[in-house]
């Protein structure tokens, strides 16, 4: 008897758990403007400018629904290119000396393939073969949060750190699991602003999770949504 009451107060405990993940789920997609209007935005393109210590660099993003991505990166007049079309990762690198597209390595895809998702984790996660659990309320670095935990389908780990005031994410922790290995990067959020009814950040820093020293912070700004942009820009062209 005894265990069965046990078992029972575990899986009471599981589904209020399962509830509170799906409410604060629930709560930052309100949060930011709701599901329809999340939904109304089909492209976005953001130009910015990246600093890293003295160093500053141009930088331009595009995105289409549902996992297109096209990142640029200027110094002095020559553009590094990332790019993903839904199936294949390239770059352009003339930094290196390639100014001839080039299909990117195992690892690279990887980090291009989470970027392109166009609403992100959160959204129809269940559908993406996500999972969620909420960790509770906690001090992350100083901040008030609400963690949640969010398990993508490959198996890496991205930790959503939610104000509790707004119900948006201030930050993001990433655990990939590449080879053995783990990588872990930490991405800050900030400066929310509403682009066609939808909060979205206008500055985000990122880098390693153990040496803050090597972040860049990138400051947008500019977000269009819905612009004109061709499936053809996020494709690797043939060599001419």
């Amino acid at each position: 008897m005894r265990y069965l009451i046990l078992l029972a107060f575990a899986c009471c405990a599981a589904t209020a758990t399962a509830q509170t993940a799906e409410e604060l789920v629930a709560k930052n997609t309100e949060a930011k403007g709701g599901i329809a209007k999340i939904k109304a935005i089909k492209t976005l393109r953001m130009t910015g400018r990246l600093q890293q210590g003295d160093f500053t660099a141009v930088v331009g993003q595009e995105g289409k629904a549902p996992d297109m991505l096209r990142t640029t990166f200027t110094i002095q007049n020559m553009t590094q290119v990332q790019a993903y079309d839904g199936k294949v990762g390239w770059q352009i690198s003339p930094f290196s000396g390639r100014k001839d597209p080039e299909l990117l390595g195992e690892d690279d895809v990887r980090d291009l393939v989470e970027q392109a998702d166009f609403y992100g984790p959160l959204i129809d996660y269940k559908d993406k073969g996500h999972t969620i659990e909420y960790l509770g309320h906690d001090i992350v670095d100083g901040d008030d949060v609400y963690r949640l935990k969010v398990t993508l389908k490959n198996g890496d780990i991205v930790y959503y750190n939610l104000d509790p005031d707004t119900y948006l994410e201030i930050r993001m922790e990433t655990q990939q699991f590449i080879r053995g290995s783990v990588r872990e990067r930490v991405t800050e959020l900030g400066s929310y602003k509403l682009v066609n009814g939808v909060y979205m950040p206008f500055t985000i820093e990122a880098g390693p999770k153990r040496n803050p020293n090597a972040r860049s912070k990138i400051t947008f700004a500019k977000i269009e949504a819905n612009v004109d942009i061709p499936d053809a820009d996020f494709k690797m062209r043939a060599r001419p």
